[in-house]
């Protein structure tokens, strides 16, 4: 029996064998538009066992690949889009990740011009990682164990298109490495369906990953979406068993993107909670964790800070069913 969860279920955790979808990793696309056709048609609470690529679709198998030149436009395959039944503008769908597999061989890369450290980078180079039973193998010394994660997760705007790449309202290359196993992702719904896309898998990623990277792998993950008819929100929410993370996107501008995750926080806490501003701006200096998600220098486009909220039991959840 196909399992379907609403959010917050309490069931005996999913496995991948319990899937009622699975979408293959042909079926991607390196843009959010409305002009996509959905690969997949899903319910609400529906289990969805989604196969992705590496952000190089496979293309870095060895040293001497790692030195070619990948265009934008061939980095980030998103696996879908993914059509949510009853989702309409002014709603809000929220992918829980339930498990993720990476596969058993991942990379990370660094070249000049590229990354905060692109001035001691005098050619391109690659590093190979294995990953297994949960352990990550760097070399003979390193090892540490894996936090997979998405970089990308996000859905089609109202009209146009935006690459995977950068990262804004709708998601994209969020490159939060707390979007991990048992996250949930709250996004907003700009187009009927929400055409939801993810990839991007990293086994590891750092807080900023400076060096444009995190371990790039390619994998198999299982979510569920829920539907939340009614509400809407301005940017990505991502939420945990301890707390709330906004997000805070901006071009090149590291200050404006802390801003924003900032303003964000604090307007979930004055909206959803009956904070003052003044409350909220104090509540999250003492309790708030501000960080920064990605901030590759130069960046793909965009900086992405995140403010990092705990949980209040006494006070309610801002996206419920």
């Amino acid at each position: 029996m196909k399992k379907r969860l609403g959010m917050g279920s309490t069931s005996k955790a999913p496995t991948f064998s319990d899937a009622a979808h699975y979408l293959s990793r042909e079926h991607h696309t390196f843009s959010f538009a409305a002009s996509h056709s959905p690969a997949l048609t899903v319910s609400p609470g529906e289990l969805i066992h989604v196969q992705t690529w590496d952000c190089y679709k496979g293309a870095i198998t060895n040293d001497i690949d790692a030195l070619l030149p990948i265009p934008d436009t061939e980095i980030n395959p998103a696996t879908g889009p993914i059509y949510v039944r009853g989702a309409q503008p002014g709603d809000t769908i929220s992918v829980t990740i339930h498990d993720i597999k990476p596969a058993l061989r991942g990379v990370a890369r660094t070249y000049p011009g590229n990354g905060q450290l692109q001035h001691l980078i005098e050619k391109p180079y690659a590093r190979f990682f294995d990953v297994v039973n949960g352990l990550v193998t760097m070399n003979e010394q390193v090892s540490f164990p894996s936090a997979p994660m998405l970089g990308v997760i996000g859905v089609a705007p109202e009209s146009g298109e935006i690459p995977t790449m950068p990262a804004g309202k709708h998601g994209g290359n969020l490159d939060n490495n707390l979007n991990g196993i048992g996250a949930t992702i709250h996004l907003p719904v700009k187009h009927p369906g929400a055409l939801l896309g993810i990839g991007d898998m990293h086994a590891s990623m750092g807080d900023g990953e400076i060096c444009g990277t995190g371990i790039e792998i390619a994998g198999d993950v299982l979510i569920s979406i829920a539907l939340i008819k009614g509400v809407g929100t301005d940017y990505p929410v991502t939420e945990n068993a301890s707390s709330w993370v906004t997000h805070g996107v901006a071009v090149n501008d590291l200050p404006a993107a802390l801003q924003v995750a900032c303003e964000e926080a604090a307007q979930l806490l004055v909206k959803h909670w009956g904070f003052t501003i003044e409350d909220a701006f104090i509540f999250l200096s003492v309790q708030g964790n501000l960080g920064i998600a990605q901030a590759v220098h130069p960046s793909s486009g965009t900086v992405i800070a995140k403010m990092v909220v705990p949980k209040i039991p006494a006070c309610p959840s801002p996206f419920k069913i």
